[in-house]
């Protein structure tokens, strides 16, 4: 699900890394696909520098725990309203409590849908702390089994006061040990609900659906490059500038698509290009 520039989107279960690409023509949608993909699934490009500094002054520290739950109907209606209701209706719903996400509903065909708050992703990302953030995605069960368990232990190990070198470690421990489960082919999400909060940036929400790969860039989906419509970028961290950091870990990229409709089928409006 874990958003501005894509460029650095994260991997593997969190790992690698795409360069930036400026493209002036594009840096506004580029940005805001960017910093909307990165919400669900690591919240992942490089936003435009005024962006970023503004963002930056903005969300300085987690605000109170309360600011980020919701009514929890209200969660699941909008978990729900990520994926067409084909999908969604049958899938499991999480939802967020002061202590981490926890199953509100137990689906039957695989999907795990649930709504991302800044925190669930990349550690460096501007808008991590931003309260507003409500990223509604629905993971396949490929990504259900790889991908959600990140999300929801670095959310419950953050809402309990754990630094971000404790999580990582933790995050890397698990995966070596196999707790979390290799990246599975095939692995996605969608991100179609029009009353998401994805970034300040923009219009806030955009309709797409993301792929994670089990690589360190986007080159062979031709992600970034001009005229393209698929945006990518590292999963494990906002900037590209963590190499190290994310060579501890497996490589993981998010490829991003726009689509034309919303989850309840009615048209959505794509950026200009």
């Amino acid at each position: 699900m874990f958003i501005t520039t894509i460029a650095g989107m994260s991997g593997s279960n969190e790992g690698g890394f795409l360069r930036i690409v400026r493209r002036p023509s594009k840096t506004g949608v580029i940005g805001r696909l960017a910093a909307r993909g990165m919400a669900c699934a690591a919240l992942v490009g490089l936003a435009l520098i005024g962006a970023v500094a503004q963002a930056a002054e903005s969300y300085p520290r987690m605000a109170p725990v309360k600011a980020y739950l919701m009514d929890r109907e209200q969660e699941i209606a909008l978990a729900r309203s990520a994926a067409p209701a084909s999908i969604s209706g049958s899938a499991t719903v999480l939802v967020l409590t002061p202590k981490g996400y926890e199953t509100a509903v137990t689906g039957t065909n695989g999907f795990v849908c649930w709504v991302a708050r800044g925190f669930s992703g990349a550690t460096d990302w501007p808008e991590r702390w931003n309260p507003k953030i409500r990223a509604a995605g629905c993971d396949n069960p490929q990504a259900a089994r790889s991908v959600t368990p990140i999300a929801r232990l670095r959310t419950a190990m953050t809402l309990a006061g754990r630094s971000d070198a404790e999580v990582a470690d933790r995050i890397q421990t698990d995966l070596r040990t196999g707790k979390i489960p290799p990246l599975g082919a095939g692995a996605m999400c969608y991100m179609m609900s029009k009353s998401s909060y994805l970034s300040d940036d923009g219009g806030h929400d955009m309709a797409h659906v993301m792929f994670y790969i089990p690589a360190r860039d986007g080159a062979d989906w031709g992600a970034n490059a001009s005229g393209s419509p698929v945006f990518g970028g590292n999963y494990w961290f906002y900037a590209p500038d963590h190499q190290a950091e994310a060579a501890k870990l497996p490589p993981l990229s998010v490829m991003l698509v726009g689509v034309a409709t919303w989850s309840d089928g009615t048209p959505a409006t794509m950026p200009p290009m």
